[in-house]
C-alpha cells in the first residue's frame, strides 16, 4: 500500500495510464465481475474547465471503474441492509502527471472489509500483470 489518505487508499502502477486502465478491466472481468460503468471523469474535468472558470489541470486522465459482486453484496447487506450506500464498489485509475494510481475508497470496520480487502486484491492483481 502506497499512502492513505483520509478514507483513500492508493496504489502506485508502473506503467501508462492506458496499461493501468487494460490491467484493471482484465483483473476485474478475471474474477467474474461484470463493469456497470466507467466514469471518465479525468475527460469530463479536461472539457468543463473553462465553462466553470478555471484553467486547473487535475489529472492528465483519470477513470472510475464501477461493479458490483453479487456474492460479497449479499454478504454485507445481509449483516447490514445499510451497507447498500456503498454498492457499487469502484475503484479508480489516474494519471497524475508524475505517475499513475490506483485506488478505492477506505470501508468502514465490520462487514465492509470484506469488500475493502477485495478492491484491494484486485488492484494488486493489476499491478502484477
Amino acid at each position: 500500500m502506497v499512502a492513505t489518505a483520509q478514507d483513500v487508499i492508493t496504489y502506485e502502477f508502473d506503467g501508462s495510464f492506458e496499461d493501468g486502465t487494460f490491467a484493471l478491466e482484465n483483473a476485474i472481468i478475471d474474477r467474474g465481475l461484470v463493469i456497470d460503468y466507467v466514469s471518465h471523469v479525468g475527460e469530463m474535468l479536461a472539457r468543463t474547465g473553462a465553462d466553470v472558470g478555471s484553467d486547473v489541470e487535475i489529472f492528465n486522465n483519470a477513470d472510475i471503474y464501477l461493479f458490483c459482486s453479487a456474492a460479497v453484496s449479499r454478504r454485507v447487506m445481509e449483516a447490514d441492509p445499510m451497507n447498500i450506500v456503498h454498492c457499487p464498489y469502484s475503484i479508480f485509475v489516474a494519471d497524475m502527471g508524475d505517475g499513475v494510481v490506483f485506488g478505492h475508497r477506505a470501508y468502514p470496520d465490520g462487514p465492509m472489509q470484506e469488500v475493502e480487502a477485495m478492491l484491494d486484491a484486485i488492484i494488486i492483481e493489476a499491478r502484477e500483470q
